[in-house]
């Protein structure tokens, strides 16, 4: 029996996912959140085998969850669920550790594949995420946006100032000194050509990595 936790701030799509996956005699879902915060508490209790989690909630974000999971559970096989295009983000959150990535338009079927196959210690790659990797290995530095070339922090800073955070709040919320997010969002600017925070939240708005 694989034992499932389902993070994401929409009840009524927990719902969906837990009447599709309770169909499936080799599932249970023993755990449900709705923001990365929960689902910290859940990891912490130790009760579940893969993690299906979403990546816009509110309070904490599955970019800032995932890094944490990973952490502190390295183990843990971590699903990606996200509205967002792989071409977003599903590179750096593998990079980040991911067990996989899924595009929330997928067909149910695959949901249940790709659990199944985290739980067993793999990695779940569709092909269109195989796709972005190999042009990652292959491809030219000039054919990926500017925000691919960030580290996993400097893209957990970035997408807080691009959402409005203040550094202070940053800081505190990442267990950072103000002058190292500081740093960090002067290095973000700098990889990015751009100028303010107002740049910062446009670009991410313009690029689909923010809501």
């Amino acid at each position: 029996m694989i034992r499932i936790g389902i993070v994401d701030d929409h009840a009524i799509v927990r719902s969906g996912l837990r009447q599709f996956l309770a169909d499936e005699v080799d599932f249970r879902v023993v755990a449900e959140a709705s923001n990365g915060r929960e689902a910290l508490e859940i990891v912490r209790g130790g009760e579940v085998d893969v993690l299906l989690m979403d990546l816009s909630m509110p309070e904490q974000g599955g970019v800032d969850a995932l890094a944490a999971i990973k952490a502190r559970h390295p183990d843990l096989p971590v699903l990606i669920l996200s509205g967002f295009p792989e071409a977003h983000y599903a590179t750096t959150l593998l990079r980040q550790g991911a067990a996989g990535y899924l595009n929330k338009e997928c067909e149910p079927e695959e949901i249940a594949t790709a659990i199944r196959t985290v739980a067993r210690g793999r990695r779940y790659i569709t092909p269109a995420v195989a796709e972005l990797l190999a042009d990652g290995v292959g491809g030219s530095a000039g054919d990926k946006p500017p925000h691919e070339g960030l580290s996993e922090r400097e893209l957990q800073v970035f997408l807080r100032l691009a959402k409005g955070e203040t550094v202070g709040r940053i800081a505190e919320q990442m267990f950072l000194s103000v002058k190292t997010v500081s740093t960090y969002r002067t290095r973000i600017l700098q990889k990015l050509k751009l100028q303010s925070n107002s740049d910062l939240t446009y670009y991410a708005l313009k690029n689909g990595l923010i809501q």
